[in-house]
């Protein structure tokens, strides 16, 4: 037999519109009389009917959490902070929020088809995690949806991806990928370093973009000129990072450094210098970025930038719940720290200079 709010109400001994602003949280409740409902919906294990309450109500008890790859632990980090500051009490009905993670796959039209389903569904909230695809058309469609989703109600923040100008509503908190990338790229040029290799991301994407704007702008400063054949995109994954590490020795064997642009893609690095010979740090060093979990435990550790997924994911999930303000102007810069490990260490003298032998 189905319960009905009637019920709840006579068990809670409450009239059923008492009942509904419990569960809607529309309307203030004496603190007894709320444990008093939600004690009789638990006990008659009574469902919540959401779309009818999501017409009724602005927004629905969803939360829509867009990453590229849900595999990948930097996007998992976040994805696992957000919904952890999502969620209600436990247990109880009124206040709890059903976190649904979409997994884009990196794809332009399955982001946008995401968003129009959380339209839909009158999210409560949406949060975007990771960098944008730099396309104007598809920028321009994500904006138009952000906005439509800010003005029927839903919370919109943009966690690790950087501010949409056309969507004023959205709240930014961006990873200083310029900052992190230009301190990495410091950090082995002042152990000696003057012929590095670069593996790049995906070339359409902010992060991939802005990571390297970082590292050529440390080489810029130091007067160290950015040869092409030192830069090789790929993907962010090992294979990527392997394939790519072994073109790099085959353009230019003098290379004493190789930044990764990602940790994932630098064990890929890892595996290719060791399959050619090549000792870590003691011929080549090594760095990533974003310091994942597994960073500290290669052998040796990476050297990278810790960003602060987990704290920035919670913060994240906190103002899409409206349980903290958004950042002055709606932007924070999320900053990262340079985590100095075994992976890197000062060039040998044979190998510091155009053409060394590899012995």
């Amino acid at each position: 037999m189905t319960v009905t709010l009637a019920d709840v109400a006579a068990r809670a001994q409450v009239s059923p519109a008492t009942v509904s602003r419990v569960l809607n949280g529309n309307y203030p409740v004496a603190s007894s009389t709320r444990e008093r409902v939600l004690r009789a919906v638990d006990e008659l294990d009574y469902v919540l009917n959401g779309p009818a309450s999501s017409l009724a109500a602005a927004t629905s008890d969803l939360v829509g959490i867009l990453v590229n790859d849900i595999a990948d632990p930097f996007f998992g980090i976040m994805a696992a902070a957000i919904q952890s500051e999502i969620g209600g009490p436990g247990g109880r009905a009124g206040g709890e929020r059903l976190g649904v993670v979409c997994n884009t796959g990196g794809s332009p039209e399955r982001e946008l088809t995401y968003l129009t389903l959380l339209q839909r569904q009158r999210a409560a909230a949406v949060v975007l995690t990771g960098g944008a695809i730099e396309d104007t058309a598809h920028a321009g469609a994500v904006a138009a949806k952000l906005r439509r989703l800010a003005e029927a109600g839903t919370r919109v923040v943009l966690c690790g991806r950087p501010p949409a100008p056309e969507a004023p509503d959205a709240i930014a908190l961006t990873f200083d990928n310029r900052g992190g990338g230009k301190q990495l790229t410091e950090h082995l040029i002042g152990l000696g370093h003057r012929w590095l290799g670069y593996i790049a991301g995906p070339e359409e994407r902010t992060t991939t973009r802005h990571r390297l704007e970082g590292h050529r702008a440390a080489l810029d400063a130091h007067g160290i000129g950015d040869d092409p054949r030192r830069t090789v995109h790929g993907r962010y994954d090992r294979r990527a990072g392997y394939e790519a590490t072994l073109e790099l020795l085959r353009r230019d064997p003098s290379l004493t450094a190789v930044v990764a642009a990602n940790d994932t893609v630098a064990l890929g690095a890892c595996a290719a210098l060791r399959d050619s010979g090549l000792r870590i740090p003691d011929d080549v060093s090594v760095a990533g970025f974003d310091d994942l979990p597994f960073s500290i435990d290669a052998v040796p550790a990476l050297t990278t930038v810790r960003l602060p997924l987990s704290e920035a994911g919670a913060r994240a999930g906190r103002i899409a719940m409206g349980r903290e303000e958004p950042p002055p102007g709606g932007i924070a810069t999320v900053r990262g720290e340079l985590m100095v490990r075994g992976s890197t260490g000062v060039p040998r003298a044979d190998l510091s200079f155009p053409g060394a032998p590899r012995g």
